[in-house]
C-alpha cells in the first residue's frame, strides 16, 4: 500500500518542480482539508473516536506519505518524555525539568543536522516539527503545574491551567494534531480539549448551528478556510515566479557588485527577503485554513456584528508585516504563536513572585528564541542585528516622531504621512539586510552578502548610537526637542517647576518603556541593560551567588537531586500496578460470569 502511495506521489512530484520533502509537506497540509471535512461530521460526543481519528490521520501522514522510519522516534521521544515528566514528577521544578529535557533533545537534533547529516531534499527533516512540539509540550508542562497552584501570574495562565492530567490518547491527539503536525500552528492543550469536547462552540447561537435534524456544534467555516487557502496559493505562485528573477545566488556572485549600483543592491536584498518569507506565508496560511475548517480556529461569536471569529490559531499576518513601519509591529505579525509561547512560558516565568519580569527575563528569552531556531551562525547574526535595529528604531521614534505631531502628541501634522512612508521604507530595507544570514546560515557567506551593500545597516546603527548616546547626546536630543511642538507643563496644578516636571516626565517614560521590555521572538533592544536599575542588577547577581553557594554546599552529594526522579518512578510503577490489578479484577469477574453462565446452562 505504501509503495503504491509513493509511486503516485512521484508522478505528481514530476509535474511540480518542487523538491520531494517540500512537496510531501505541502501534500499533507492540503490533504488536511478533506480529512477535516470528515472530522466535522463525527458525532460530537464520541471523544475517543475523534482522538483516534486525529492520531490515525497523523500516522497516515508519517508512514504513508512521508515514508518515515526510525526518524519518527524524534517526535515520540519528545512526546513520551514529556508525558512521563508531567504526569509523574510532582515537584515545583517539574516545568523546568520538562523544559530542559525538551530543549536538550531539540539541541541534539539541531547539532546532529548541522554537523553529522548531509542535506537530503528527498527526506523530511523532522527538526521543524520537533520545534513545534517543544512549544506545545513545554507549555503543557506549565499548564499542568498551574493547575496545582492557587496563585497564578495572569488571567491568561489561569485560563490555560490543566486541573487533571489527561490520559495518553487525548494527549497524543493534542501533540499529533494532523493539520498542525509538521509546521504548526502551536496551541495549548485546553484549546484542543475544548475542541474535542465541543465546548469551544458553546457560545454559537442555536440558529447558527449547521444541520437540519442533527444540529452540529461546529459552525460552518468553509468560506473562511477557503480565504486562507487562496492567500496561501497566491504566495505559493509568487514563490514559484519571483526566484526566477531574484535569487540568493546572484546576491552572492561577484557580478552583483560590479554590474549593479549600491541602491539597486539594497533594494534587491529587500525583494530577496520578501521572497524568503513567501514559503512561510504559503504553508502557515494553508495550515491555518485547515485548522479553521476542522473548527479549532474558532475564537468566539460577535453578537454586535453577527460574525464568527476564526483567529484562535493565527500564526501570520502578511499584510501587517509587509506594511509595518517599525520592527516591533512587524515581528508581532510574524510567527505569532511562537511570540505567545516566548512571552507566557519563558519571559514571564522567570520573574520572581510579586515582581514583573526584568532584564534577566528579556535576555533569557532572547537566548531561548535563538537556540530554539537552531545552532547555525546565521541565526545569531540575524538575531543580534535584529536587536540593534530595534534599538535604533526606538531611538528615532522617541526623538523624531514628536516633530511630526501636534503639541498634544497625538494629532498628526500634514508631514506625518512623509514620516510614515520613510519609516516603512527604512524598516523594510533593514529587514532585507538583516534576514539574509537566517537563510544563508553560513557565517562567512553571510558576511559576504552583507559586504555587497557595505554593511550599511550596522554602520547606520553605529552612527545612531554615536549621535544619541555618545558625547553629543545632549545637543542632538535638544535639537530634536526644539523642532517638536512644546507640550504645556501644568506647573500650577502639580506644584512642580518646569525642570522638575521634565524629570518626572522622563521617569514616567522610562517606566512605561520597562513595562514593554518584552520583545517579540525574543529579540531584545540593546537598551534593556541601560534601563535595568543598579538594584535589579545587584539582586540578580545575589541570586546567582546564592545558587552557587547552595550547589557547593552539597560537597559532591547529589542524592537529593534524584529524589524527584525516584518519586516519579515510584508514581509511575504505582499507577501501572493499579492499572494491572484493575485489569486482573475485571478479567477475573469476566471469568466468574462465564463460569456462572456455563453452570446455568
Amino acid at each position: 500500500m505504501i509503495a503504491v502511495i509513493q509511486r503516485a506521489i512521484a508522478q505528481m512530484l514530476a509535474q511540480t518542480g518542487l523538491d520531494e520533502a517540500s512537496f510531501k509537506v505541502l501534500l499533507c497540509t492540503v490533504l488536511s482539508f478533506p480529512f477535516s471535512l470528515v472530522f466535522k461530521r463525527l458525532p460530537d460526543q464520541k471523544y475517543t473516536l475523534k482522538n483516534l481519528y486525529v492520531v490515525s490521520v497523523s500516522m497516515f501522514y508519517i508512514f504513508g506519505i512521508l515514508d518515515l522510519g526510525l526518524e519518527v522516534l524524534t517526535l515520540l521521544v519528545s512526546l513520551f518524555g514529556c508525558y512521563f515528566i508531567t504526569r509523574y514528577i510532582r515537584t515545583s521544578l517539574m516545568p523546568w525539568v520538562n523544559f530542559l529535557f525538551l530543549m536538550l533533545h531539540l539541541a541534539y537534533s539541531h547539532l546532529n543536522a548541522q554537523f553529522f547529516n548531509t542535506q537530503d531534499l528527498s527526506r523530511l527533516d523532522l527538526t521543524g516539527a520537533q520545534m513545534v512540539l517543544v512549544m506545545k509540550l513545554s507549555a503543557f508542562g506549565w499548564n499542568v503545574h498551574d493547575g496545582k497552584v492557587n496563585e497564578l501570574p495572569s488571567d491568561y495562565t489561569r485560563s490555560r491551567a490543566i486541573r487533571k492530567h489527561p490520559n495518553i490518547l487525548p494527549f497524543m491527539g493534542y501533540v499529533l494534531f494532523y493539520p498542525a503536525l509538521l509546521t504548526g500552528p502551536a496551541f495549548d492543550f485546553v484549546d484542543y480539549d475544548k475542541f474535542i469536547h465541543s465546548t469551544l462552540f458553546d457560545d454559537v447561537p442555536e440558529d447558527k448551528r449547521p444541520g437540519r435534524s442533527r444540529k452540529r456544534r461546529i459552525p460552518k467555516s468553509g468560506k473562511q478556510a477557503l480565504s486562507k487557502v487562496l492567500q496561501g496559493f497566491f504566495f505559493a505562485g509568487l514563490f514559484v515566479v519571483i526566484p526566477q528573477y531574484v535569487n540568493l545566488d546572484l546576491a552572492l556572485s561577484s557580478s552583483f557588485v560590479t554590474d549593479h549600483g549600491f541602491f539597486y543592491r539594497i533594494f534587491y536584498l529587500w525583494i530577496l527577503g520578501f521572497t524568503h518569507r513567501l514559503k512561510y506565508y504559503t504553508i502557515w496560511l494553508i495550515a491555518e485554513g485547515a485548522c479553521i475548517l476542522c473548527g479549532i480556529g474558532y475564537n468566539g461569536y460577535d453578537s454586535k456584528t453577527d460574525t464568527f471569529k476564526w483567529n484562535r490559531v493565527q500564526n501570520i499576518d502578511p499584510w501587517t508585516f509587509e506594511t509595518g513601519q517599525n520592527v516591533h509591529v512587524c515581528l508581532e505579525a510574524w510567527n505569532m504563536n511562537t511570540n505567545k509561547w516566548l512571552k507566557h512560558y519563558v519571559y514571564s516565568r522567570l520573574a520572581k513572585k510579586g515582581k514583573k519580569p526584568g532584564f534577566k527575563s528579556t535576555l533569557f528569552t532572547f537566548v531561548t528564541s535563538a537556540f530554539w531556531h537552531g545552532t547555525r551562525p546565521g541565526y545569531y547574526l540575524t538575531f543580534v542585528m535584529g536587536a540593534m535595529i530595534q534599538t535604533a528604531g526606538k531611538i528615532y521614534r522617541r526623538n523624531l516622531r514628536p516633530i511630526f505631531l501636534e503639541a498634544d502628541g497625538v494629532t498628526p501634522k500634514p508631514t506625518k504621512k512623509l514620516y510614515d512612508v520613510v519609516c516603512w521604507l527604512v524598516t523594510q530595507l533593514a529587514f532585507g539586510f538583516v534576514v539574509q544570514p537566517f537563510v544563508i546560515l553560513n557565517f562567512g557567506r553571510s558576511l559576504q552578502c552583507w559586504a555587497t551593500v557595505y554593511f550599511y545597516v550596522p554602520l547606520g546603527i553605529g552612527l545612531t548610537l554615536f549621535l544619541f548616546k555618545g558625547p553629543y547626546k545632549k545637543q542632538v536630543v535638544g535639537l530634536c526637542k526644539s523642532l517638536a511642538p512644546q507640550k504645556p507643563v501644568p506647573i500650577k496644578e502639580s506644584g512642580l517647576n518646569e525642570k522638575e516636571a521634565e524629570v518626572i516626565q522622563a521617569a514616567v517614560e522610562k517606566a512605561l518603556a520597562r513595562e514593554s521590555n518584552y520583545s517579540t521572538l525574543g529579540v531584545p533592544p540593546l537598551d534593556v541593560l541601560e534601563d535595568a536599575t543598579k538594584e535589579e542588577l545587584e539582586e540578580e547577581l545575589r541570586d546567582f551567588a546564592d545558587t552557587w553557594t547552595s550547589f557547593r554546599g552539597r560537597k559532591g552529594s547529589f542524592s537529593n537531586d534524584f529524589d524527584g526522579l525516584k518519586d516519579a518512578y515510584n508514581n509511575f510503577t504505582s499507577e501501572l500496578n493499579e492499572i494491572i490489578n484493575s485489569k486482573k479484577d475485571e478479567l477475573q469477574e469476566t471469568k466468574n460470569a462465564m463460569k456462572a453462565q456455563g453452570k446455568g446452562e
